[in-house]
């Protein structure tokens, strides 16, 4: 089972790299706890409960605010139930202009193939700096 989590997540992955969010929400159980980084621009209504809370309060900002976001693999570990991705997050945030490139961790509770736990570890003094008006 443990090389179909990772291959699951790799698949999100990919789907973030085309944009298809439906495939991404439909990963996710119904029950989903999921955690923005402490500290983090997002982390204001954590944990997220659900599909549709993790649609609109993480993804559906990104997409308004941020241009040119990216989230970026370089490594997926799998660990039986739990996989990790490490890689980058990239973008420029509409409202400043300014740019993050920022390392990223992320680690996936997986659960009857579906993603029951998320939490997110970056550099969140970066977003903050780039969400922040000069």
């Amino acid at each position: 089972m443990s090389a179909e989590n990772k291959q699951k997540i790799e698949g999100l992955y990919a789907a973030f790299g085309k944009g298809d969010v439906p495939h991404i929400i439909g990963a996710l159980d119904p029950q989903i706890e999921w955690w923005e980084a402490e500290n983090f621009i997002y982390a204001d209504k954590n944990p997220y409960r659900g599909p549709e809370a993790v649609l609109m309060g993480v993804f559906g900002r990104i997409m308004s605010q941020w241009e040119g976001f990216t989230v970026t693999p370089e490594e997926v570990l799998d660990a039986g139930d739990t996989v990790v991705g490490r890689g980058y997050y990239a973008g420029k945030y509409r409202q400043t202009g300014r740019e993050v490139r920022a390392q990223f961790a992320h680690v996936f509770k997986i659960r009857d193939g579906r993603i029951v736990k998320f939490q997110q570890y970056t550099d969140t003094a970066q977003f903050l700096q780039a969400t922040t008006s000069p």
